[in-house]
């Protein structure tokens, strides 16, 4: 089993009509995030109008699925992996609300801690809901918010000030505003690209170079930017009083993001590859080959080799056709996927004694059967490494983590997990080493998965207190 992150989102401000189509291109790119549900949505003559649907982002437009939707200055797109909410067509974002005087679409980025308690409240008023996802939650709030003052930006500041938990916002306005939103702790990333027809906003930057935009900078923690006509009419703005105090999830540059991305400050590869020599400092090993377990275990794998001067060597071929194996619902079709997914090449690691690095270990299942892949095939030793620190602690802000009773490390000690998955011998990065391999990161990092130091802020007003 692999972890997930919930979401990808992508929006365009343009002085032409691209905006569709530059979306689509940008959720490609940023599939990676999501692979259960897509969607575009695009504001046109003051309407919205939306395509989504169930599967990858080429599978939901195609057809002319994508031609289907109006030439439009303003669009913002969505991939899905869910943590809130089942996989249908109602929990895929963009979610569409109207309003009094208007309409909005949003997509989300993250996971609300309080978004029952929101959904209640916003039923008490007379809201209805169509769907399970907290995405629907922020959406209705907004639109509820905007008609009580009676003023678009301001509404969805009040809205985003209510939100606990992780929340990159890109939102569009029948008013052909796009905006953006980061949550006060910065848990996901936000970026902004600029080219001569407009402005992207995307999960990921390495989806701007795709689409032909500059990266221009980060969305800040806290901070609500409005682009109109291309243009940004307004930045700087920040929600509430407080400064983040939680930081941006550390599991970003150990999984989540594309080697291409550089994340508030930081080069993902270089983080990766920092994670790899940090290892060999930690937990170095006689071996005859290093190889990695595509994909996020190659560029610290990479690292490992560099670092204790052992070859690194290519010790699987990987199928292109099968999604990451984390898409898919039972544990059942997780393990089917595994053994199609990687096939050891005995050409190169029968009779070698192997250093395997991975990302990380979850449940053990997918450690387990890899190791014994090897060895079927002729390893003579494997060395498991691990790019990141035992997971101990259930994640609240959108890394789909199991419950902490099936998480390896929370059962078994380090030797018990090493007998567990058939290696010879088992080493974690430490958090601080990890830390370290990322000290270029101009934001603080969350590391509540490894240590359940969970500090976020907590101290919000009570939500719809102008009702009491």
């Amino acid at each position: 089993m692999k972890l997930h992150e919930e979401c990808a989102v992508f929006g365009a401000s343009l002085t032409t009509n691209e905006a569709p189509g530059i979306t689509y291109n940008g959720l490609l790119t940023l599939q990676h995030r999501g692979q259960e549900g897509a969607g575009i949505a695009v504001v046109h003559n003051g309407k919205i109008h939306c395509r989504k649907d169930v599967g990858l982002v080429s599978e939901v437009f195609s057809s002319g699925n994508l031609e289907k939707l109006p030439g439009a200055e303003i669009a913002v797109g969505h991939t899905r992996y869910s943590t809130t909410g089942n996989n249908t067509i109602e929990n895929v974002g963009p979610f569409i609300t109207e309003y009094l005087t208007g309409r909005i679409a949003t997509a989300h980025n993250g996971n609300i801690t309080n978004a029952q308690e929101l959904r209640d409240e916003l039923k008490k008023q007379g809201l209805q809901f169509n769907a399970t996802s907290d995405s629907e939650v922020i959406s209705s709030l907004m639109a509820y918010c905007i008609t009580r003052v009676d003023d678009v930006l301001f509404g969805i500041i009040e809205a985003a000030d209510l939100l606990q938990g992780a929340f990159s916002l890109v939102i569009a306005t029948s008013g052909n505003r796009l905006i953006a939103v980061r949550d006060p702790n910065g848990i996901r990333p936000l970026c902004i690209g600029r080219n001569e027809i407009g402005y992207v906003i995307a999960s990921e930057d390495c989806a701007l170079q795709a689409c032909g935009f500059n990266f221009e900078r980060n969305v800040l923690p806290g901070e609500v930017i409005v682009v109109e006509n291309g243009k940004i009419t307004h930045q700087g703005i920040k929600l509430g009083k407080k400064e983040h105090v939680c930081g941006l999830c550390i599991f970003e540059f150990v999984y989540f993001a594309r080697p291409d991305s550089v994340i508030d400050g930081l080069s993902v590869y270089k983080a990766r590859y920092n994670m790899g020599r940090v290892l060999a400092e930690e937990f170095p090993v006689d071996a005859d080959v290093v190889c990695g377990v595509p994909d996020s275990g190659l560029d610290a794998a990479n690292g490992y080799s560099a670092k204790s001067g052992i070859p690194l060597v290519s010790g699987f071929v990987k199928n292109r056709y099968i999604g990451r194996s984390f898409i898919y619902p039972t544990q059942t079709q997780r393990d089917s996927a595994v053994r199609l997914k990687l096939n050891p090449l005995s050409a190169i690691i029968s009779g070698k004694r192997i250093v395997l690095v991975d990302d990380s270990i979850v449940r053990g299942t997918t450690s387990e059967k890899i190791v014994r892949s090897l060895k079927n095939a002729g390893a003579k030793e494997v060395h498991m490494r691990i790019s990141s620190p035992p997971f101990r602690y259930t994640c609240h802000y959108g890394t789909d983590i199991d419950s902490e009773e099936n998480l390896i490390a929370n059962k078994m000690n380090l030797e018990e997990i090493c007998r567990s998955i058939g290696a010879d011998s088992l080493g974690y990065i430490s958090i601080e080493g990890l830390k370290k391999a990322c000290d270029e990161c101009v934001l603080p990092l969350c590391t509540a998965c490894f240590t359940g130091n969970d500090a976020t802020i907590r101290d919000k007003k009570n939500i719809f207190e102008h009702e009491k």
